[in-house]
């Protein structure tokens, strides 16, 4: 059986979109079959795995409301390797017609479930609210990786996100639990973020991951050409510790 992951933080800006393409990759590298799930309308996971959003056929959107099946919205990344589910402007629509669709919270769930056992890993892109795409991404999911700057902003956010993730865990999915906080654009030069990443490392625990992303010019560079960071340079230090963190993942995987 596939592990679900969503990649969630209501705050914007912390990373999701970059960790969720550059896992994908990493993943499918270390020889996971991995599927990568983009349930934001801006549609920026699909971009950064080289796949043109502008001329998609069938999205994710067609998937939710049930004009297709999963099979007929995957496509493979040319740049990745991995599967993707691809998002556009579609989907901003299919929050008003999930509303009044039956179980509209378990719409990805129930399509996910006869492709079960194609996968290793499947990874969803969430956007930054707390939106009916968002709780169909937490209530088909084991579990929800965190990316946090360490930052006090950011700390504020984690405690509405955890709030989140309870609520969802005792009303949709009693299998949804927090897998872990990756700590991304991190620079050890800012004493501020040391001091934040020790109180995460205190509070949290073995669920902080030891894999920390570094601040990094070619992560950042890497959407630009529609490919994943640890194809684009793997060399880089951001390309290496995404490398880590997967297989971190494989590793912590095998306890559930």
């Amino acid at each position: 059986m596939a592990k679900i992951f969503c990649v969630a933080n209501q705050k914007g800006g912390v990373g999701k979109t970059t960790t969720c393409v550059n896992l994908a990759a990493a993943l499918q590298q270390a020889g996971q079959r991995t599927l990568l799930i983009d349930l934001d309308p801006q549609g920026n996971a699909t971009m950064g795995s080289g796949i043109d959003k502008r001329s998609l056929k069938s999205s994710i959107y067609h998937l939710l409301v049930g004009l297709v099946d999963l099979a007929g919205v995957r496509v493979t990344s040319p740049t990745g390797g991995y599967d993707v589910l691809p998002a556009n402007r579609d989907l901003a629509g299919a929050e008003v017609e999930l509303v009044n669709l039956d179980q509209r919270e378990k719409r990805l769930r129930n399509a996910l479930a006869a492709f079960d056992a194609d996968y290793d890993f499947v990874l969803i892109d969430c956007p930054p609210s707390l939106s009916m795409l968002t709780l169909n991404g937490l209530c088909c999911a084991n579990g929800v990786i965190i990316p946090m700057q360490c930052e006090y902003y950011a700390l504020e956010g984690l405690s509405d996100l955890v709030n989140t993730i309870k609520k969802v865990h005792a009303n949709l999915n009693r299998d949804l639990k927090i897998i872990g906080l990756l700590r991304v654009m991190f620079d050890p030069r800012v004493t501020l973020q040391q001091q934040v990443s020790a109180q995460l490392e205190g509070h949290f625990g073995d669920k902080v991951f030891r894999a920390i992303v570094p601040r990094n010019v070619r992560l950042a560079e890497a959407p630009s050409h529609g490919i994943p960071g640890v194809v684009f340079d793997k060399a880089a230090k951001g390309a290496q510790a995404y490398m880590a963190f997967a297989h971190e993942m494989i590793e912590r995987a095998k306890t559930f």
